[in-house]
C-alpha cells in the first residue's frame, strides 16, 4: 500500500540533520507495516497530479494556521476534500487533523486558551487507558464537519480525535515526535511559546514516555482496513 505524505510544514533547520523532516519522521513511526512512502511538499504549491497518485493520503504538521490567508491552503482543501470524496483514506496530524475539518465545513481557531505543549495524556474513545503523547498546538479544531464524530479529547482540547468512519481519522497530537526531537524543537522554538509553557513542555517531557507505537498502529490499522472495499 502506497502512503502519500503531504508536507505542510518544515522542522526547524537546526533539528534537520539529527531528525530529518516531517515525511522522514512519518516514515520512521510507520515503518515495519508494509507501506511504501512518496511525499509532495504542499506548502511550496507540490501537490501530486492526481488523488490515485497514493492509496491513502497523510497530512502532516505546520507552524501555520489552516485559517491563514495562505495561497497553498485553498488548493490543499480541494485535494482533501476530493480524496475524501472518492473514499481515498486520510489520515491529519495536528495541523492535518485541523485542515481537514476546515476543508469538510468544521472551524479551526486560535485557542482562546492558549498553548498545549508537551507530554499530554489523550483519552481515546476506543482505549481504555490514557494515551501519552506529545502535543504542541495553540489552534484547536472548535466546530466538527458534517459526517465526522469525536474520538478523543483532553480537558484542554475537546477534539482532539476525529473519526470519519472509513474516510480519515485525524488527531491533535504528534505521534511522530520522539523525546530528543521534542526537547531540540523546544529549544528551537524557545522564543516562540512562553517561557511558563516551556518550562512546563520540559518537565512533562522529562515525567515519562510516550505511546507513540500504539498510535502508530492504529494510524496503520486504518489506512489497511479502508483501503478494502466492501
Amino acid at each position: 500500500m502506497k502512503i502519500g505524505i503531504l508536507q505542510t510544514g518544515y522542522p526547524p533547520q537546526t533539528t534537520i540533520p539529527d531528525h530529518g523532516t516531517y515525511a522522514d519522521a512519518f516514515m520512521r513511526l510507520l515503518d515495519g507495516y508494509g507501506f511504501e512512502f512518496t511525499s509532495w511538499a504542499a506548502l511550496d504549491g507540490e501537490l501530486p497530479g492526481s488523488i490515485n497518485d497514493a492509496d491513502g493520503w497523510l497530512v502532516t504538521g505546520s507552524k501555520f494556521g489552516a485559517y491563514e490567508d495562505l495561497p497553498w491552503i485553498p488548493p490543499l482543501e480541494d485535494f482533501l476534500r476530493s480524496a475524501y470524496a472518492s473514499d481515498i483514506p486520510i489520515v491529519g496530524i495536528c495541523f492535518g487533523h485541523q485542515i481537514l475539518a476546515q476543508a469538510l465545513g468544521g472551524t479551526v481557531e486560535k485557542y482562546a486558551g492558549g498553548w498545549s505543549v508537551g507530554r499530554v495524556k489523550y483519552q481515546l474513545d476506543d482505549i481504555a487507558d490514557d494515551l501519552p503523547l506529545y502535543a504542541w498546538h495553540q489552534d484547536q479544531v472548535t466546530r466538527l464537519p458534517p459526517g465526522a464524530e469525536a474520538a478523543g479529547s483532553t480537558d484542554f482540547c475537546r477534539y482532539a480525535a476525529i473519526s470519519y468512519g472509513r474516510k480519515a481519522y485525524t488527531v491533535q497530537p504528534h505521534p511522530e515526535f520522539t523525546e530528543s526531537y521534542m526537547k531540540d524543537l523546544l529549544d528551537a522554538r524557545k522564543d516562540v511559546i512562553p517561557a511558563g509553557v516551556a518550562k512546563q513542555a520540559i518537565e512533562s517531557v522529562n515525567s515519562g514516555p510516550t505511546q507513540s507505537r500504539t498510535m502508530a498502529e492504529k494510524i496503520a490499522g486504518f489506512f489497511k482496513s479502508a483501503s478494502i472495499n466492501d
